[in-house]
């Protein structure tokens, strides 16, 4: 598979377990907090065995510029549904505008130097 498309639907599966990782535990606040981390790190080993093969199948296709910033975009979106889904939070212009500034560094990372 292409890293053109390899690349970002891992790091959109790395982000959904490290979203659930770092954030599924409140909606259980009657854990205990070793539990919650217990359980948060072994989501996260999960979402670092997503995580590491997407960099290193997009690095030299993309920068490593490139690939943060993807991640970056990546993780406010995945983030946008879990809070709404999940979290049953809403989006307010705030947050839509954050994800616009993140856009545009999307634009300016793939932007040509020469």
């Amino acid at each position: 598979m292409s890293p053109w498309i390899a690349t970002p639907l891992l790091l959109v599966a790395s982000n959904v377990l490290m979203t659930f990782a770092w954030y599924g535990h409140l909606k259980q606040p009657s854990w205990p907090m070793w539990l919650a981390v217990l359980i948060s790190w072994g989501i996260a080993f999960f979402e670092y065995c997503l995580a590491v093969p997407a960099n290193r199948i997009g690095y030299g296709t993309f920068t490593g510029q490139q690939l943060k910033v993807m991640q970056e975009v990546i993780t406010l979106a995945v983030f946008a549904v879990f809070s709404v889904a999940f979290l049953g939070e809403t989006i307010r212009w705030n947050f839509i505008a954050a994800g616009l500034c993140l856009v545009a560094a999307v634009v300016f990372i793939f932007l040509p130097v020469d």
